[in-house]
């Protein structure tokens, strides 16, 4: 498999950690609800994502759940030194697979502890606040009192660095007056790029961005434009995207997920990807109108 370090490195806080990393998001059943199909192919994918040199596994203890926590510690306890997880709090699932707010400094506390458990760790390494206001797009409101809360836990040494997620850029200069912010974790992608101006703006703090669905919500045209751009470079649509976004910006970290150790393989073989002028002018165009998510 290809070495995701040619990707290059970026430090989250202290934590120095691979530009290629890993979402477990899809490890778990469908709608991110349950147990996997096949646990043995689940545990072969993270298995395989370290194995690929990644060092920077993206998590929730909502997403199953605890079912996804509780297959990386299967899969990589005890954990290697070089190797991060990120984890996220601000949610709970219901019975019927429903997404709720979480976000009390108690349900915080609770959550903190659940990651810990289910993970096998002392201290969380990163944990990200996902702002729950609107499950669609980011939308302002006040988000103080959460991460007041967080940044208590970080005080009683649970929780070594803190991120948000699914925010808007007032959001994160609210964050970052009450705490130090290591990473900001929303959607973004060729077709969605309201984020421009945020991620140039944590670029020059040292902040990273990561951004989720590197194929999300495009348009026919959009996508056939990708797919166009694909057949220029001998890649996969996919693979095409990732290398964008890695070419975007330093401070971008990407975190594909998959079930498959295949689609593992493929993911990572984007950071061989440089993708020249004319490509990247013609993929420019296609988030060249904002959007409104």
């Amino acid at each position: 498999m290809t070495d995701a370090t040619r990707a290059g490195n970026f430090k989250l806080g202290d934590l120095d950690v691979t530009r290629m990393g890993y979402g477990a998001m899809q490890l778990a059943g469908p709608h991110v609800f349950g147990p996997p199909k096949d646990r043995a192919a689940a545990i072969a994918v993270l298995r395989a994502a370290v194995e690929s040199g990644i060092t920077h596994i993206d998590t929730s203890d909502f997403y199953g759940p605890h079912v996804t926590n509780e297959l990386i510690r299967e899969a990589l306890h005890p954990y290697a030194d070089a190797l991060t997880i990120v984890t996220k709090v601000g949610a709970t699932r219901g019975s019927d697979a429903s997404w709720n707010v979480a976000s009390t400094a108690a349900e915080l506390e609770s959550a903190v502890h659940d990651n810990l458990r289910n993970l096998g760790l002392d201290v969380l390494d990163v944990v990200n606040f996902r702002v729950m206001f609107n499950v669609v797009a980011p939308t302002e409101g006040d988000i103080e009192a959460p991460l007041t809360a967080l940044a208590e836990l970080q005080a009683k040494g649970l929780i070594r660095h803190i991120g948000v997620s699914h925010v808007t850029a007032n959001q994160v200069a609210q964050a970052r007056a009450i705490t130090q912010i290591v990473c900001v974790q929303n959607m973004y992608n060729l077709a969605h790029r309201n984020d421009d101006a945020l991620i140039d703006s944590l670029a020059r703090d040292g902040i990273a961005y990561v951004p989720f669905f590197p194929l999300g919500r495009f348009s026919p045209l959009q996508a056939d434009a990708l797919s166009h751009a694909a057949e220029q470079c001998n890649a996969t649509p996919m693979q095409v995207a990732l290398a964008w976004l890695l070419q975007r910006s330093p401070n971008v970290l990407l975190i594909p997920g998959t079930s498959s150790v295949e689609h593992l393989k493929q993911n990572v073989e984007s950071v061989k990807l440089d993708l020249p002028d004319d490509v990247l002018a013609s993929l420019d165009k296609i988030g060249s109108a904002k959007t409104e998510d």
